[in-house]
């Protein structure tokens, strides 16, 4: 066997709640994402349908190592999307409900921790929660036993507190809350049951996320060689070439 240096595939993860979890079926924003770079890193799909910022600060670093490593040098960006559970009544939903300070303390540490492991902040995308529809929210809210437990008013206040904290770390953010409804626009088309996206939602998120990260991973080449590239006589020689 030819001697050979183990290819380490840049990464890009994105890490949220359930519209996270969801973003690899069709249309998704992750699978679009993930085609995008196809042949160019690995885009990992770390969505947890439920979860908020205080239960993703605790996991993340089963997810991530907590040391600096050539793995973790290798991670091209991070999507941090929470806010939806964060923001539901305390008194509706007390199990998933954040206060907003500790939300945005929350974003605070996990961007110090991605940081802490070699991902620096400009390799850090926030993402703010999407708007609520209340009365399409509030039918599955019912057919699931429930009150209504999310307000738009609400959201936009966890919106808004993700946008800041952006700032203070460092980090890009891609504000969905306000641009879904930039210009009074009909926003109840961008969600497919007043929370989660829709196919022409997840559209909207690829759109405006892509141009976000397509600025940072431009530069990433295409790993191994092209097909027409490859020596016939001696395929070792160009496949196993560290070039």
């Amino acid at each position: 066997m030819s001697e050979f240096t183990a290819v380490i595939w840049p990464k890009v993860i994105l890490f949220g709640d359930s519209i996270t979890q969801l973003s690899f079926q069709a249309n998704g924003f992750g699978a679009e994402i993930a085609n995008k770079l196809a042949r160019k890193c690995d885009v990992l799909n770390r969505g947890f349908s439920g979860y908020n910022s205080t239960w993703a600060k605790i996991v993340l670093p089963r997810l991530i190592g907590e040391q600096k490593s050539a793995e973790n040098m290798k991670i091209a960006a991070v999507t941090v999307f929470f806010g939806a559970n964060d923001c539901t009544l305390k008194d509706k939903n007390p199990q998933k409900h954040i206060p907003l300070q500790e939300y945005s303390e929350n974003l605070k540490e996990i961007c110090s921790f991605l940081t802490s492991v070699g991902v620096p902040a400009d390799r850090v995308f926030f993402i703010t929660p999407p708007p609520i529809h209340e009365p399409t929210w509030e039918k599955e809210c019912i057919l699931n036993g429930c009150p209504l437990n999310r307000l738009n008013s609400v959201a936009g206040q966890y919106a808004e507190a993700c946008v800041h904290t952006a700032g203070q770390c460092g980090a890009n953010v891609l504000d969905l809350w306000t641009l879904m409804q930039k210009d009074g626009q009909d926003y109840t088309i961008y969600l497919s049951d007043g929370l989660h996206l829709s196919e022409q939602g997840n559209q909207f998120v690829v759109k405006h996320l892509w141009a976000m990260l397509e600025s940072h991973l431009a530069d990433l080449p295409f790993l191994l060689p092209y097909w027409g590239d490859v020596d016939p006589k001696s395929p070792e020689s160009s496949l196993l070439c560290d070039k």
